[in-house]
């Protein structure tokens, strides 16, 4: 707690003062007007709370250094004062952080790097082959807002590497079907993979969509 600080006001136009407000006091001790700041107790910016936050923080900036300009990619539709990387980490932050252990870590499950209401593709599986990961899903190119010319974009990390990228129309069939060659990859060496759609123009981007390697 602070100490109070107390100072004599002898200004004639205040007449006599006993009033309190903001941070001060003020009143009258032998015909003198006294103003006094008032006591508070000084915050702890280092607490467990604000210590936890500000790695969880970290984490989130770092996920979006790693998608490089597929991070913009994923939020088109935005207030005009917001930057993609804000409506990321409103969107991201505390939700996608796991504090449950020693220390906060990212859960991918519950992270998003797109939101929009573009139709997405449904029930994607991705797999380790020896060549690399196949990933499979429906294209849902049937449904009425989604378009042959509309773009699926899939994204994989490795743990401590690059994002590897692919890119291809929705087109008009039932499924698609993406193979990136990744000779030698296992599970354990994959850090996330996503999938979302973006209209031609990307002036449109559907939710992304977290999908497990198995």
């Amino acid at each position: 707690m602070t100490n109070t600080t107390m100072s004599i006001a002898q200004n004639p136009v205040m007449g006599k003062m006993a009033k309190s407000f903001a941070n001060v006091n003020t009143y009258v001790h032998k015909g003198q007007n006294v103003i006094s700041a008032k006591a508070f107790n000084r915050k702890d910016k280092n607490s467990e709370a604000q210590q936890s936050h500000r790695a969880g923080f970290k984490l989130i900036s770092d996920v979006w250094a790693s998608l490089g300009g597929y991070g913009e990619n994923g939020f088109p539709v935005r207030a005009e004062k917001l930057s993609a990387f804000n409506v990321f980490m409103s969107l991201n932050l505390p939700k996608a952080i796991d504090s449950s252990g020693d220390v906060p870590v990212v859960d991918y499950s519950l992270l998003q790097i797109a939101k929009g209401s573009l139709q997405g593709v449904d029930n994607v599986t991705a797999s380790i082959t020896p060549q690399g990961i196949t990933l499979e899903g429906e294209t849902l190119s049937d449904f009425p807002k989604a378009l042959a010319t509309d773009v699926i974009t899939v994204l994989v990390k490795k743990v401590n590497g690059t994002v590897k990228a692919d890119r291809q129309a929705r087109g008009t069939g039932a499924e698609f079907t993406v193979q990136l060659a990744m000779p030698g990859i296992a599970a354990a060496d994959i850090e996330f993979v996503y999938v979302f759609t973006n209209s031609a123009d990307g002036n449109k981007v559907s939710n992304s969509v977290y999908v497990a390697v198995v």
